[in-house]
């Protein structure tokens, strides 16, 4: 039999009634009316958590029981009372403490007041409260105290949305690290450059008859298309669209359809020529892509083409504005968007480092439970589709499992939360969006990847996440405009140039502690083993391992103007490990780096499972 992994998990972390409030906080509220004048006090937690305590006059307290007697005595029958009709309260206390309910109507009398109370007195103090405020002492033992009619004071702790404290005015900007990326693409800057003043080149006509096409020149031609033979020779007339008149040809290579501009280089203007080309395999009129053709080619006229020189003077004919500086330093920077993705994790990495020692700011616990609680539920739902039994996976959903899962991902959680608040926070300073149209186009690819699937999704949750996402990295490219980052480029022989043989040795040393642990927990002997520096005293012993993502390089050629180019979406993110210190003996400490070291280099799902096979809850059949 089937069950749903959520509502288990529901079943699992569903507090008892007297631990935590009632969550309708929308109903009347008459109780407020009778509020005690003396303030609500607060008192200021660890992990951003608070507790408060509420005056509650006794008018208050004796209106709310009286409504839980009355409602009750709509429902209950006691014999010698018609059903409906008023019963005394103690004789409602006498019925309930017989079922095993000493202090019930106390109870609901507490919890009917806090869900009157404790919203308001929340806002009062300006707090956001995150997740469901619970009493600070039990209810049934502050029901022991309870008198309708005296007034009381409820105490309540919950988690609320913390607060950054920035160390400085604004200590975001010029922040400082270093990260390592590839060598600017001195090529592809070359190439866009000339393209750019190709575009911008004036004509200037050739009146000379005897004048023949020479590489880079332009001219005016009439073209008339036919399908090639098999012999070469002019077969079926082409479709209009493939052929034309008044048709302007730039000779230079890579522009057209191969053979053309070959074809026409010496030929005269008034001469007319019989050119054969080959249609590219990707044209998008599929019945002629990859095809032979032959064209009769007229040459009306010809002219010289003058490319300008990048000056100030070109900059302003680009865009009012540009200097041949300005015009430069953009154009870098959109051909350099290229590579973006490649170094983009490798900066973010640093500049979350970075923003981490400007600001403090503590995590609820209530956060780090959530998230904990949504990758758990994850991992169980992956167990399943790896083709773990339902049986199976229920023996793992227990509170002490997850509390053990909850502490190895709480490291992670606790620096994405501060992180993400940290961005959110600067991007809501600097003013700082994402075009709506650029959170369009990444829905409209997660619409048709989920029409593709067959498959749900919530779009709202998933529009917010987007957006969240491409705001994140919109700050992250923001802070790095205005940082003092030291970028390191790659060179020939990198691995060597870079080695650092201190790195190597800490490695080798670590190495040698799990070792030790290792053999320490099999035998119970304590090895010592001596530090072997000679491990990595030379390069060729230690090297690191790289992964090239093989990426095509587009046409400069076709690509937009320079103010287009740089808005070029990352949508690539930076995922940070983070090694959790505690008091925990050396032989498990140890053990532990081991295992987060592991955990780094793993998919999702393998982490998922390997960490559940180091809790012990998978790969053995008793477990």
């Amino acid at each position: 039999m089937r069950f749903h992994i959520a509502f288990l998990l529901l079943l699992l972390w569903t507090p008892v009634a007297n631990a935590f409030l009632p969550q309708n906080y929308r109903r009347n509220r008459p109780f407020l009316s009778r509020l005690s004048e003396k303030a609500v006090t607060v008192k200021r937690l660890p992990d951003s958590a608070v507790e408060i305590e509420i005056p509650v006059p006794g008018s208050a307290t004796k209106a709310a029981y009286d409504k839980v007697c009355a409602e009750l005595s709509k429902n209950i029958q006691i014999p010698g009372f018609r059903k409906g009709s008023r019963i005394p309260p103690q004789v409602l206390e006498q019925r309930m403490a017989a079922r095993g309910g000493r202090n019930a109507l106390k109870v609901q009398a507490i919890n009917e007041l806090i869900a009157q109370l404790v919203e308001s007195a929340l806002k009062s103090q300006s707090l956001e409260p995150i997740g469901q405020p619970s009493l600070a002492t039990p209810a049934e033992e502050l029901a022991d105290g309870y008198k309708p009619g005296e007034d009381l004071v409820l105490p309540i702790r919950c988690d609320v949305w913390p607060e950054i404290k920035w160390k400085g005015e604004k200590p975001y900007i010029g922040l400082t690290g270093k990260y390592t990326r590839k060598q600017f693409n001195k090529e592809k800057m070359d190439r866009a450059l000339n393209d750019l003043r190709e575009r911008y080149a004036a004509l200037e006509p050739i009146s000379d008859s005897s004048y023949k096409l020479q590489m880079g020149d332009s001219c005016t031609v009439n073209m008339d298309g036919y399908m090639a033979t098999p012999a070469g020779e002019k077969g079926e007339p082409l479709p209009n669209a493939a052929s034309g008149d008044q048709v302007e040809v730039v000779l230079a290579t890579g522009r057209y359809m191969e053979g053309l501009v070959e074809g026409l280089v010496g030929a005269g203007v008034g001469e007319t020529r019989q050119v054969r080309v080959s249609f590219p395999d990707k044209l998008r009129d599929k019945s002629l892509a990859g095809k032979k053709a032959v064209f009769d080619v007229e040459v009306l006229s010809a002219s010289k083409r003058i490319v300008p020189e990048v000056t100030d003077e070109f900059a302003a004919k680009v865009r009012a504005g540009l200097t041949k500086e300005s015009l430069m330093a953009e154009l870098r920077k959109a051909v350099d968007q290229e590579d973006v993705k490649e170094y983009a994790p490798a900066r973010n990495k640093v500049l979350a480092n970075a923003l981490a020692q400007v600001m403090e700011v503590e995590v609820p616990d209530t956060l780090v439970t959530n998230q904990a609680r949504e990758k758990f539920a994850v991992m169980m739902a992956d167990m399943r589709e790896g083709g773990v039994s339902d049986e199976e996976i229920k023996k793992q959903i227990s509170p002490e499992n997850f509390n053990k899962y909850k502490e190895i991902v709480k490291p992670d959680i606790v620096k994405d939360f501060k992180i993400s608040l940290a961005t959110s926070e600067i991007a809501q300073k600097e003013g700082i969006t994402v075009p709506d149209y650029q959170i369009e186009e990444q829905m409209e690819a997660i619409r048709k990847d989920a029409a593709q699937n067959k498959e749900e999704f919530d779009e709202k949750m998933i529009r917010a996440k987007v957006e969240a996402t491409m705001t994140q990295q919109a700050v992250y490219d923001w802070l790095a405009e205005n940082s003092n980052l030291e970028v390191v480029f790659e060179t020939e022989g990198a691995e060597d140039d870079d080695f650092d043989e201190a790195l190597m040795q800490k490695l080798a040393e670590e190495s040698l502690e799990r070792d030790k642990a290792k053999i320490a927990a099999e035998t119970g002997v304590i090895v010592d083993v001596p530090a072997v520096a000679a491990a990595v005293t030379t390069k060729a012993e230690v090297s690191e391992p790289t992964v090239e993502t093989p990426s095509k390089e587009p046409d400069v050629a076709s690509e937009p103007p320079v103010e287009s180019a740089v808005t070029a979406k990352v949508d690539d993110s930076t995922k940070d490990e983070v090694e959790k210190e505690d008091s925990t003996p050396p032989t498990e400490k140890a053990d532990e780096k081991s295992k987060a070291e592991a955990y780094a280099n793993m998919s999702l799902q393998d982490r998922a499972f390997q960490i559940l096979k180091d809790l012990g809850l998978a790969g053995s059949s008793d477990s």
